[in-house]
């Protein structure tokens, strides 16, 4: 939005925002959110097949998704080329989508969110933009699939030496022994690699901070995934001192597939007058005209990257999805993720009680993310089983261990009642696993 624009708050915005000022301050409350906000999903609430226990995974989206995305649409058909830069348009909700991402994870910066369509392509734009042309990375064997597998493909290809850390027999990863895997090599690597709540444990890694400074005073550079913390638990980007951070709007934000982020310190931020930065510095390579300084002159004659955050975007970007990310996004910071953590650590708490009382065994580590975990021998078969019992759940292999677990995560749509039946579900199918 350019200096004097009238801001424009989207109707969608501000019926979520009407809805959850209802709700008052107070922790969140079963009730209060039922009055409040189930109404504001009753498109997926009428879907009542199954107890959707898989929140974890593809978030549900709020009835108003289908306005913004109708919105998008509206503003091709009115204004067509002219939708790019109309003052509520599609640069505009490029920018509103930076600001909400900005806020969630505490970065002061909106323009050190940069969007992109996976988390994976912003680990291979840090990868491809590192000084060393093979850079050394260590990085844990818990990352999720996709970040591991490109991890893996460049060192096969040779485009980066990776070092991977083992979890302990439990599957878990203690700080001090990733400190000492930083430390133990003569050589720092360039870029360490490690998430702030793991995808298969839920696992919390405490001491993140810790092992965030000991890495940098090695000269090593830091990138932490979000995409298991993000609207989670409260992330403190900047207050962190990562280098960078990846994540995505899929899951807890409600946003849907091809709505990721990549995080960018301000230390990799070229200023405005900032010469052309040194070549020891992180430069990004995965660009294109977006990321120009003057993209809308079509100089040919120079390599002149934007200043700031804008200097990592690349080619013409899928605006809908912006668009799709907009109420989940608007939700979730207008119900507070503190009280969220709050209220799903509740129902963990409560699905854990009524699991155990019909004879389920549940791994109950702490601190972990927003899901609860059964230790089963097939995790494939056992999810496909309870979706086929009226329970949608899913698993997955705990990395650098033979385990496999189910997941199960309750949300603000899950009433204690739907809870007590999936228990019953879950004891029934699996029984004393």
């Amino acid at each position: 939005m350019t200096t004097g624009q009238t801001q424009h708050i989207p109707a969608s915005v501000r019926t979520i925002r009407e809805a959850c000022a209802r709700l008052g301050d107070s922790p969140l409350t079963e009730n209060g959110l039922r009055e409040h906000v189930w109404t504001l999903f009753s498109r997926v609430l009428e879907r009542d097949s199954e107890i959707y226990l898989a929140n974890h995974s593809l978030g549900r989206p709020l009835d108003v998704l289908g306005d913004d995305l109708a919105e998008f649409a509206d503003l091709w058909y009115r204004e067509l080329d002219g939708a790019w830069e109309h003052e509520s348009g599609w640069m505009a909700e490029r920018e509103a989508y930076r600001a909400r991402m900005a806020r969630l994870i505490g970065c002061a910066r909106p323009d050190a969110i940069v969007p992109k369509t996976a988390a994976g392509q912003g680990l291979r734009a840090v990868l491809n933009g590192l000084p060393a042309r093979t850079p050394r990375v260590l990085a844990t064997r818990g990352e999720f699939d996709s970040i591991d597998f490109i991890l893996k493909t460049y060192h096969d290809r040779g485009r980066a030496e990776v070092s991977w850390t083992e979890p302990g027999p439990d599957g878990l990863y203690v700080p001090d022994e990733l400190i000492r895997a930083v430390q133990a090599t003569p050589e720092p690597f360039d870029l360490l690699v490690v998430s702030a709540v793991y995808f298969s444990t839920g696992q919390v890694l405490e001491g993140l901070p810790e092992l965030i400074r000991a890495a940098r005073a090695r000269g090593t550079l830091v990138l932490v995934d979000h995409y298991h913390s993000a609207g989670v638990v409260p992330v403190g980007f900047d207050a962190s001192g990562a280098d960078f951070g990846i994540g995505g709007n899929y899951k807890y934000t409600r946003g849907g597939p091809g709505c990721c982020w990549l995080a960018v310190h301000e230390r990799h931020l070229r200023g405005e007058s900032d010469p052309m930065p040194e070549a020891d510095a992180v430069r990004p390579i995965d660009t294109g005209w977006f990321a120009k300084e003057r993209m809308f002159e079509y100089a040919r004659d120079a390599v002149r990257t934007a200043p700031g955050g804008d200097g990592w975007l690349e080619s013409t970007p899928p605006i809908v999805t912006y668009y799709q990310a907009r109420s989940g996004l608007e939700l979730t910071l207008a119900l507070g993720v503190d009280r969220l953590r709050a209220y799903s650590l509740e129902q963990q708490r409560l699905l854990t009680e009524l699991l155990a009382a019909r004879g389920v065994r549940t791994w109950d580590h702490h601190p972990r993310g927003a899901y609860v975990l059964v230790p089963v021998v097939d995790g494939f078969g056992a999810a496909q089983s309870l979706k086929a019992a009226g329970v949608n759940v899913d698993a997955r292999p705990v990395g650098g261990t033979d385990r496999e677990c189910v997941r199960l995560c309750p949300g603000i749509l899950n009433s204690a009642e739907e809870l007590e039946r999936a228990a019953g579900i879950v004891g029934r199918v699996l029984g004393g696993v």
